[in-house]
């Protein structure tokens, strides 16, 4: 129900979204509107009261919009041309007073006295004051300004609160001459478990449609349109459960299926004919939910199942090392710690555990209600599990603290409604989450802090059309251009396109590397120990390269002195005489002009010969 609030000197009628504003006149045209669009949808609205007004400014109406978190006033201006120093006398009527005119007795007698009316600003009023008519105020579609930006006033209400430096962060999709186009027949129908498609430096993985499993790979340095004729695949025998690159080894893919896990080594250069035989045959007893490589030790694989356990795999000899079990029920998303040291499972049961895969314990605790599917990744330094999930109506993210999952949620936030599971993935070097899920036209983007609020909400990023599958795989930091500011790197997959997006922040001065954007970052592509050291309970890091290059400088580079644009305010106070002004004008005229004595430069011009023209 829109809540009407009239201002009755002016005439200006508000509507409760606060985008929308009316000028109520008695004549033709009856309404004149103007639109004043609002960052946050409003929860309420109240008027101000009119002698709080800041008439210096040509301020005529002022509402504070309550929204979720903040109350944002919104001020409406006229612009005129001496505004600070004259009162408008045209614009402000006098008002009513704040005293009472009767008391409740008078009134009720009969009684009908006005309130004593008085000026907004005792002030004098300006020569240009005359008496007011619909031409000088005929609504905000003739003059009447909104605020700049809600946002920017809001800023008064929230200045005690932190934000994010990446709150304006940028999604671009990359120019058509870097995408993959004419793909066809996309398998839509991959579990709710798998990532759909995945994606490396060099290659994308994506299942398709067709009898045998088949999994297309595209290579990323050949962009362009796709043949209509059949391509080569990888044969996989049966529908594709999951499917994810080895980390270390741009050429490897695992595929889970029916009770099978296989590995299949991609040629050097991409497939140039239909590969039918796999490198190695995992042997499961159930059919598999997901998989997930160790980030720290190469050839180690873990996988869940239908039969409720966690397996963990040696590719190194082929063989099952660790049986993990405790689940009641379908296991809807696994993650290893950033220090390879655990693994985390969010299950059907209600349950989140954290397993040391090496011991076979596993503390657990309350995780996300309901039975749609959730997702979970490491954060703030492997402290704290981000878990995307469903509470009774919204999609939402839950916080909990990786030390202790018995205390529940640490904080949470609704995101929005829809059916499909949102698919985060963290970049442990900004702190920031990305967020989408099959089906999804939008980005959610959060900046995840270890201290309250927790949850710092970005600007979200649209695309034009669906993604498919899970709709966006990230690639490696090594992918992100630097010298364009970018802090993520992710491949889109639409309905027949594989399209490059960036996540970029704005910055002036980008010749400058950012410092506070990119810190050190691990070499997430090489492996940092091997699988038979890490059984033995040997652990590691990655080593932490600087992702600077060599002719860019630091952003702490020395300021450059600031260039003055305008006189101090000195010089125009200084009285001068107006044989004085002549003069400045005179040598700023010449000085634009230039030496009138300089031969112009077409008079140096050798020109033609005649018999040439």
């Amino acid at each position: 129900t829109l809540i009407p609030l009239l201002d009755a000197d002016t005439g200006l009628l508000q509507g409760d979204t606060v985008a929308d504003c009316f000028e109520v006149s008695t004549s033709e045209p009856f309404l004149s509107q103007s639109h004043c669009l609002t960052e946050m949808s409003s929860r309420g609205v109240a008027m101000v009261p009119k002698l709080a007004l800041d008439v210096m400014s040509c301020e005529v109406m002022r509402v504070l919009q309550l929204t979720d978190n903040y109350i944002v006033p919104i001020s409406y201006q006229v612009p005129r041309k001496n505004s600070g120093h004259d009162f408008h006398a045209d614009l402000y009527p006098d008002t009513a007073g704040v005293s009472p005119a009767m008391a409740a007795a008078e009134w009720w007698q009969g009684g009908n006295k006005q309130s004593t009316s008085s000026s907004p600003l005792s002030t004098p009023t300006s020569s240009a004051a005359a008496s007011r008519s619909p031409s000088s105020t005929s609504g905000l579609s003739s003059g009447f300004l909104p605020s700049p930006s809600p946002g920017q006033a809001a800023k008064a209400f929230q200045t005690f609160l932190p934000t994010s430096k990446f709150r304006h962060i940028q999604g671009v999709v990359l120019h058509r001459d870097t995408h993959i186009t004419n793909v066809r027949d996309l398998n839509l129908t991959t579990p709710g478990e798998c990532d759909g498609f995945c994606a490396n430096s060099q290659y994308a993985a994506v299942p398709l449609a067709i009898a045998g499993g088949q999994i297309a790979i595209f290579t990323r340095s050949q962009p362009g349109k796709l043949p209509d004729v059949a391509l080569p695949t990888i044969q996989n025998s049966v529908n594709v459960a999951d499917l994810c690159w080895d980390p270390f080894d741009t050429h490897r893919l695992a595929v889970g299926e029916d009770a099978k896990i296989r590995v299949w080594q991609v040629p050097k250069g991409g497939l140039k004919e239909t590969l039918t035989d796999s490198e190695l045959i995992l042997q499961h007893t159930e059919k598999i939910y997901s998989i997930k490589f160790h980030p720290l030790a190469s050839d180690l694989l873990v996988s869940s199942s239908y039969d409720l356990t966690v397996r963990l795999w040696n590719l190194e000899d082929g063989e099952q090392v660790q049986l993990l079990t405790g689940h009641r029920d379908q296991v809807f998303c696994m993650a290893w710690s950033p220090d390879g040291k655990q693994l985390v499972t969010v299950c059907k049961d209600g349950k989140i555990r954290v397993y040391d895969p090496r011991k076979s314990d596993a503390p657990e605790g309350p995780g996300p209600d309901g039975h749609r599917g959730a997702r979970v990744v490491w954060v703030c330094e492997g402290k704290y599990l981000l878990v995307s999930g469903f509470n009774s109506s919204e999609r939402a993210l839950y916080l909990y603290s990786a030390a202790s999952l018995s205390s529940g949620v640490v904080a949470s936030v609704c995101v929005d409604v829809s059916p499909s599971t949102l698919i985060p993935f963290y970049d442990q070097d900004t702190g920031v989450v990305f967020l989408t899920g099959k089906g999804d036209t939008r980005v959610h983007i959060y900046e995840i802090v270890p201290e309250d609020p927790y949850f710092e909400e970005c600007s979200s990023f649209k695309s034009p059309e669906p993604h498919k599958l899970q709709g966006l795989a990230f690639l490696p930091k090594s992918e992100c251009n630097v010298r364009e500011v970018e802090i993520a790197v992710a491949l889109m997959l639409t309905k027949t396109t594989v399209e490059p997006v960036v996540f970029k922040m704005p910055r002036v001065k980008r010749e400058f590397f950012q410092d506070d954007l990119y810190p050190d970052t691990p070499a997430c592509w090489e492996p940092a120990l091997s699988a038979s050291a890490w059984l033995n309970n040997a652990d590691g890091q990655h080593r932490k390269i600087s992702m600077r290059p060599a002719d860019m400088t630091p952003s702490e580079a020395p300021k450059e002195a600031p260039v003055r644009k305008y006189m101090p305010s000195t010089f125009y106070l200084e009285e001068k005489t107006d044989e004085q002004k002549k003069e400045e004008l005179l040598e700023a005229m010449v000085a634009k002009l230039g030496n009138m004595d300089d031969p112009l430069p077409q008079e140096s011009f050798e020109g033609v010969d005649d018999d040439e023209w």
